[in-house]
């Protein structure tokens, strides 16, 4: 309880002075800057109030005990106050238990098809509409960067930005990050006359982006800058003029690619955010590899055996592999209901993150 009433101190005080930063002019002046103040704050504000009911809960606690003696109607509130004030302890200590210090972040998702041909891609498409579909019903904000679609409309490759429409404490990342890796099909393929069910893949990269990508430093001889036509399903050209910018790193081989943007040049600024998010997010890895961590990495390859969830369309069942978990609503979580499935692995994390501490 020390230990709490300690961490909540600081937290009260790291508050009070981010306060007085929001209530300053000046900072407003500074986009950046206020973000950073707005997102911290965001991320503190539930602590503060729940400490603050406690603190109330407990005066009147107090008051109701003094008071019971005389009178049975105080005696019986005293009670209810008293779970009240264990039900604040525990929700306060949830808040406190140890969390990823980047699930208020915004994110980056790449979703590239893998195995499986024309059938692949299709399925990249239905994972695409399923994170976008979670994303409106939850206040999240997405935005295509880039976009390379197949003949029959689904997607071979597609980079999308993920935002909290407010700056929260359970940013993009929070739920998002869940969703790294290679994720399986089995169903039959519109391609498929026989009538065969099929297995097939797409993976997906999700990785936070940054409020400033400034601190990655990327050397403009370290790149390979090629400019092309914004181009519909098939190839087919969409645009009159060479917008569309494709980065390589040649130290890493990483390709970025944008072509939602009006200009080449805003399309080559955002795919140098992109960019940039990736290679931090891969000096993130290395540091936590280094730190013998063992938290799984994001699958790097389509390999088909290094899966973390397989969707079985005959059986309308999804099944994540990684915590074993397992309904039969597949249609339901395509459409975007994929709250069950999250908090499922969001428990599962703050399991393994206690018992790491």
């Amino acid at each position: 309880m020390a230990g709490q009433v300690s961490a909540v101190d600081d937290i009260v005080s790291e508050y009070q002075g981010l306060e007085a930063q929001l209530s300053d002019p000046t900072l407003h002046e500074d986009p950046g800057a206020y973000r950073r103040v707005s997102k911290r704050y965001s991320e503190l504000q539930p602590i503060i109030n729940v400490s603050n009911q406690l603190n109330q809960v407990r005066d009147d606690l107090e008051a109701a005990r003094e008071m019971a003696d005389e009178d049975a109607e105080f005696a019986a509130e005293a009670a209810r106050l008293a779970e009240q004030e264990v039900e604040l302890e525990e929700k306060l200590a949830d808040l406190l238990a140890p969390r990823d210090p980047h699930d208020g972040d915004d994110i980056i998702m790449e979703i590239k098809a893998g195995a499986g041909g024309e059938e692949a891609a299709l399925f990249a498409g239905d994972l695409a509409r399923m994170y976008e579909r979670y994303a409106d019903k939850h206040g999240f904000t997405w935005e295509v960067i880039g976009l390379s679609e197949s003949d029959l409309g689904g997607i071979k490759d597609m980079t999308l930005s993920i935002k909290s429409k407010q700056p929260s404490r359970d940013g993009a990342w929070s739920v998002f990050k869940f969703e790294g890796g290679v994720h399986r099909v089995q169903r039959v393929p519109v391609t498929e006359s026989q009538g065969r069910i099929q297995t097939s893949a797409a993976g997906v990269l999700v990785y936070p982006e940054p409020d400033e990508v400034e601190a990655v430093e990327i050397n403009e001889k370290d790149l390979r800058v090629d400019v092309y036509r914004s181009s519909g399903k098939g190839g087919q050209g969409v645009n009159t003029t060479d917008s569309a910018v494709r980065l390589t790193h040649l130290p890493t081989g990483i390709v970025v690619t944008c072509q939602n943007e009006r200009s080449q040049i805003q399309n080559k600024a955002r795919a140098m955010q992109v960019l940039a998010a990736r290679l931090e997010q891969m000096e993130r890895e290395k540091a936590e590899a280094e730190a013998a961590e063992g938290r799984a990495a994001q699958v790097r390859t389509m390999d088909r055996s290094e899966r973390i969830r397989t969707y079985n369309w005959p059986e309308n069942r999804i099944s994540d592999h990684r915590i074993g978990f397992k309904a039969n609503n597949l249609d339901s979580v395509l459409d975007g209901n994929m709250d069950d499935l999250l908090t499922a692995l969001k428990d599962a994390e703050r399991a393994e993150r206690l018992e790491a501490e």
